[in-house]
């Protein structure tokens, strides 16, 4: 019996190189597809887009940041076609006001010197210890050159007009996994647990020694969580 294909949702900046070590070992047993998030401007869109990437009619669906917003949407747009669910260091909450003046911010300085603001997002996106390996920021420099300005723009808007998706998690009823990294100054532990707790029956993991990237920082652990999930 085939086993359910499996569609990954990247985030901000990220393309597929970002689930390369979970893509090169799940991809063993089932297909495995990662969407394309980079031309469209809303969450909405972004959703069309990818659910017409997916790998099959059912599909397991895991989303890491951006992608997770993504991924509750395809929730809201076809619920019959998802099997399973992983929310990856995301949140359910909409954006502060806060977030979204530092967003313009970045938009506004990527117009002048893109690179400037690689630099300030890598410091952000992974744990202390990962920043000493070339091998995860490099992948995460390479990433945001090959996705471009452009598209950042577009990414930066659709993540600024997402809507509250905390009054529809508890009707999930897929199984679900939430992932937290310990050490993610981005979407803070506390963000997912929100989210495990109003999806009926989910399980929430926290990754030690992990910032916002686990697929980068930690890739055996995220793999072997999603191997158990995908079994569940």
């Amino acid at each position: 019996m085939a086993k359910t294909p499996l569609l990954l949702l990247p985030g901000l900046l990220e393309d597929s190189d970002v689930f390369g070590h979970q893509v090169a070992q799940l991809g063993r047993s089932r297909k495995c597809a990662v969407a394309d998030l980079t031309a469209s401007d809303s969450i909405a869109a972004m959703a069309r887009d990818a659910l017409k990437e997916a790998p099959g009619e059912k599909f397991a669906l895991a989303g890491h940041s951006m992608g997770g917003y993504v991924a509750l949407e395809i929730l809201r747009q076809a619920p019959e076609r998802v099997a399973r669910l992983a929310l990856l260091n995301t949140n359910a909450r909409p954006d502060t006001a806060e977030s979204t003046e530092n967003r313009r911010r970045l938009m506004a300085l990527a117009e002048k010197d893109f690179p400037a603001v690689i630099q300030t997002l890598t410091q952000r996106v992974v744990a202390r210890d990962a920043l000493a390996d070339p091998n995860i920021t490099g992948t995460i420099g390479a990433m945001a050159l090959a996705t471009g300005k452009d598209a950042f723009a577009r990414q930066q808007r659709a993540i600024i007009g997402r809507i509250d998706s905390r009054p529809h998690l508890p009707a999930i009823a897929c199984p679900t996994l939430v992932v937290a990294g310990r050490e993610d100054a981005i979407m803070p532990v506390e963000l997912l647990e929100e989210i495990a707790q109003r999806i009926p029956d989910s399980r929430l993991a926290i990754i030690e020694r992990c910032g916002h990237t686990p697929s980068l920082e930690r890739p055996e652990e995220l793999t072997d969580l999603l191997v158990s999930w995908l079994d569940m």
